[in-house]
């Protein structure tokens, strides 16, 4: 049997080049016909020489052609196994994996990267877990994924190829089933760019903005003499800080500084929280009131001026939410740092006359009013929204409250509204019937919220471009935007007290009704614990408003009598209290039998601070599908970052939070979680 390498037939050009001397040897003979017309003679010499040509090139052809062939298959062989050098050898680190992703061909690079002999056969999982079989590629497309190995970073790049058709030539097996493929798994090193993108990164810039909270107040606490010995010793720490930083510190006003700092430099602010803010509390010169400062940062913005409105946005939440905190904004989050100390009430009315007026102007250019709290309104929510009608009313347009679910707290005071003469049957509506009022002659007033998700009928704020939002608790992340009027200040003891200011100011013929200064004294009662927490000079202030207006005492304390369910679920609440942490009173408030559970468990959460030694009370009520905790402190615990963390928010000392989709069990577990964490990390003191 011949060899199979004499079977091989050539083509092509190589398959031409050879047959040329046969094809001569065909031109010869014509030549050689066309010398026997002139002569015989020499057409007998040419006929010899031309069967000499033909038998010289038949036997060159005949013992040349397996020598090309030898030479051929001699180069293809070195050609394949130049190749296979080269890959073996290629820089880039390589390997070829099975369908199922098990490593069965490395190269050289590969090997010094991942440290394995050239035998490995594992799975690449075990290399990189990130790559699961999942992740594999499944079509003929690049297939890119992050991974990291020891200290490095890399971008593995894999394509799957499939086998059917180089297999479907051979003449060893039948593959026309079959449905196999390799991949081709690269590794491209980009941790030298991942450190120059990390370093020019650091390098950007961070726009900050630092105000003193109470600069007037803390002058006025000292001597004349010695207020700019205070003023120089703040502005010293301020500068010598930041500079420490390698940033500049400007001031812009005298209570306010400009900040620019490297991002890089942001990041040891926040692993030392910002002590800055402790620090300066540390100046004191005799002066009774310690210095306290907000700081607004932004970062990560497209170009400068987007930092410095996020700046300019981080400072304006960390004011509202009380002074004393930093506020750091991003594109993608907020982080708020500090907020360890009651917010300073401000002594002047200045602000509220303004907004008194800003709110006659907004009300007196719309026909209607609408007024909304929050979602399951209580004393306080409702007692404001009381106050704005009567504003409204004196102004001469046409006012609604809007109330959906009237709690037994509220019932009193919403049964007292409806049996007065004064108000019409369409005075407290539901959010259906306010959606039809809603429009753009309409004046949307929320009272006692600045969260959109929680009010009655989010809606509104849709529909409703003029919107006033009059509120004491601590903004947050989320905000209601674009309101015409915004008046959030944290300082308050509630929304009954801004309200009750407000209503001084409105006017000279403003009067309000016995039962009207009732329902606002109520609140202010019920969110200031009797005038024991939260409570400043306007506070009494506000209340002795209301008591010359007609509110009174006796039968406030009538409307807040609750049935016998309500006062033994509290003290159920508070019995089987468990003390977590040594600080921690952590409960459940029963909601069997009960119309109003969630205020009797806010009622239990301010009963167990009176346990010594307890610093915060959760107490959870599950009402409605939904779980309620009430968070409580008296001043030692922010109980609003901690709700912040599960979804909610308040003030320091009385936060709160909802959420679904898990037992009141699960509930405590969470509470745990969080006290945990932020213990470990240092954001809680229980020491």
């Amino acid at each position: 049997m011949a060899p199979r390498k004499n079977k091989i037939k050539l083509k092509g050009r190589l398959k031409r080049y050879v047959q040329t001397s046969l094809y001569l040897g065909f031109l010869l003979v014509l030549v050689n016909l066309v010398v026997y017309l002139f002569s015989v003679p020499a057409g007998l010499v040419l006929t010899g020489f031309v069967l000499i040509y033909f038998i010289v090139v038949l036997l060159l052809q005949y013992y040349n052609r397996p020598v090309i062939m030898n030479e051929m298959v001699s180069f293809a062989t070195q050609y394949g196994q130049v190749q296979k050098v080269l890959l073996r050898e290629l820089e880039i680190p390589y390997a070829i994996l099975d369908d199922e992703g098990h490593v069965i061909w490395t190269n050289e690079a590969f090997e010094d990267v991942v440290h394995k002999g050239k035998g490995y056969r594992k799975s690449i999982t075990a290399l990189f877990p990130s790559i699961t079989r999942e992740k594999l590629p499944e079509g003929t497309e690049y297939t890119e994924i992050d991974v990291a190995y020891e200290e490095n970073n890399y971008v593995a790049k894999m394509r799957r190829i499939s086998l059917r058709d180089m297999l479907e030539s051979s003449d060893i097996v039948n593959a026309r089933e079959y449905e196999g493929s390799l991949i081709a798994f690269y590794l491209f090193d980009e941790t030298a760019l991942r450190i120059a993108l990390q370093e020019v990164d650091d390098q950007s810039l961070a726009v900050g903005l630092l105000y003193l909270d109470n600069y007037d107040e803390a002058l006025e606490s000292i001597e004349e003499v010695r207020r700019s010995l205070l003023t120089a010793l703040i502005d010293r720490k301020i500068n010598k800080y930041i500079a420490a930083l390698d940033g500049i510190c400007k001031k812009i006003e005298k209570d306010k500084y400009m900040i620019v700092l490297r991002k890089k430099a942001t990041e040891s602010l926040r692993e030392s929280r910002f002590d800055i803010l402790e620090d300066v509390k540390t100046v004191n010169i005799g002066n009774e009131m310690a210095v306290t400062i907000s700081i607004g940062l932004g970062l990560d913005g497209y170009t400068y001026a987007q930092n410095y409105e996020f700046a300019r946005n981080a400072i304006d939440l960390a004011l509202g939410r009380g002074g004393d905190q930093a506020v750091v904004k991003t594109p993608e989050n907020i982080t708020y740092y500090g907020g360890k100390s009651q917010q300073v009430e401000k002594n002047t009315r200045v602000k509220a006359r303004v907004k008194a007026q800003a709110l006659r102007e907004i009300i007196t250019s719309k026909e209607r009013v609408l007024i909304m709290g929050h979602r399951f309104a209580d004393v306080d929510s409702f007692g404001a929204a009381v106050g704005i009608h009567r504003i409204a009313t004196t102004l001469q347009r046409r006012a609604h409250i809007v109330l959906n679910d009237v709690s037994t707290s509220v019932k009193p005071m919403v049964d007292l509204m409806k049996n007065h003469e004064e108000y019409d049957e369409d005075t407290i509506i539901p959010s259906q019937q306010a959606v039809e009022y809603a429009g753009s002659n309409t004046v949307l007033v929320v009272v006692d919220v600045n969260k959109p998700s929680i009010t009655e009928c989010p809606e509104l704020l849709r529909m409703c471009k003029s919107i006033v939002v009059l509120d004491h608790h601590r903004q947050g992340t989320e905000s209601i935007e674009n309101a015409t009027l915004s008046y959030v200040e944290a300082y308050a003891s509630s929304a009954c007290e801004m309200v009750s200011e407000i209503l001084q100011y409105i006017g000279e013929s403003i009067r309000i009704t016995a039962e009207e200064a009732d329902c606002m004294y109520s609140g202010i009662v019920i969110d200031t614990d009797n005038f024991m927490t939260k409570t400043g000079v306007r506070t009494f202030e506000a209340a002795a408003f209301l008591r010359r207006n007609g509110a009174d005492v006796t039968r406030v304390r009538k409307l807040f009598r609750e049935n016998a369910n309500e006062y033994k679920a509290r003290a159920d609440a508070v019995g089987q209290a468990e003390i977590y942490r040594n600080v921690f009173a952590i409960s459940t408030c029963t909601s069997e039998g009960l119309e109003s559970p969630t205020i009797v468990g806010a009622q239990a959460a301010n009963e167990l601070l009176g346990i010594r030694g307890v610093k915060a009370s959760f107490v959870l009520t599950e009402y409605q599908n939904q779980i309620f905790v009430s968070a409580r402190s008296i001043d030692e615990v922010n109980v609003q970052v901690i709700m912040e963390k599960m979804g909610g928010g308040g003030h320091l000392s009385a936060a709160g939070c909802q959420f679904r989709d898990a037992s009141i069990f699960e509930g405590i577990g969470m509470v745990k979680s969080i006290l945990d964490k932020m213990i470990n990390e240092g954001e809680l003191e229980i020491e």
